[in-house]
């Protein structure tokens, strides 16, 4: 799918507690580690290095408490200051926040119907579905009118990427992650910068 969609800069906010104790965060928050506080300053020289500055680039975050103190140490470095968007706030995963990956597969088994992990993201008893992240992030891409630093969330920064780069659910898996990086989407390429 072919899109006119601006040149963005996607990030993922930095390592939380939560993260560490490998429990899903969803629409609850939990603070950033000293590790996330470096990978968010690690971001910050990233965008700096890409030249950022004095660029008319805007900036947009998740206004969930782990999104949004990424944004204010990444962005510093550039000399921006982020808008709250709610349509960058992370997948509702309605039952499973809170819950580690082991604790949901012992109160929901896997599904033979689901096909990958992707698909079981958004199957929470409960939680957001596919169809609607992909409307509230649209409609997000559709209202920009220039180059954007984007900070929100690790399965957000999923499938905004996939839906800049005209991917499908399945293909969503093989999309590389990762905090402390930044993902710069321009001319329908993809590059992971750090």
């Amino acid at each position: 799918m072919k899109n006119d969609w601006p040149e963005l800069f996607v990030l993922r906010h930095g390592q939380t507690e939560w993260n560490a104790a490998g429990r899903h965060q969803g629409r609850l928050d939990s603070p950033l580690t000293e590790t996330g506080l470096a990978q968010a300053a690690a971001q910050g020289r990233l965008l700096r290095d890409a030249g950022l500055a004095d660029r008319g680039v805007r900036a947009f975050a998740s206004p969930q408490g782990r999104a949004w103190r990424t944004a204010e140490i990444a962005l510093a470095a550039v000399g921006l200051t982020p808008v709250a968007d709610d349509r960058l706030m992370e997948v509702g995963f309605g039952a499973w926040e809170g819950k580690t990956r082991a604790e949901i597969e012992a109160g929901w088994p896997w599904s033979d119907d689901i096909q990958d992990l992707m698909e079981w993201t958004f199957s929470a008893p409960g939680g957001e579905s596919y169809d609607a992240m992909c409307a509230r992030l649209r409609a997000f891409l559709d209202d920009l009118d220039g180059p954007a630093v984007i900070v929100a969330h690790g399965i957000t920064s999923r499938v905004l990427r996939g839906l800049w780069l005209g991917l499908d659910l399945p293909q969503l898996a093989d999309l590389p992650g990762g905090q402390g990086v930044v993902y710069h989407l321009k001319g329908g390429e993809q590059v992971r910068l750090g």
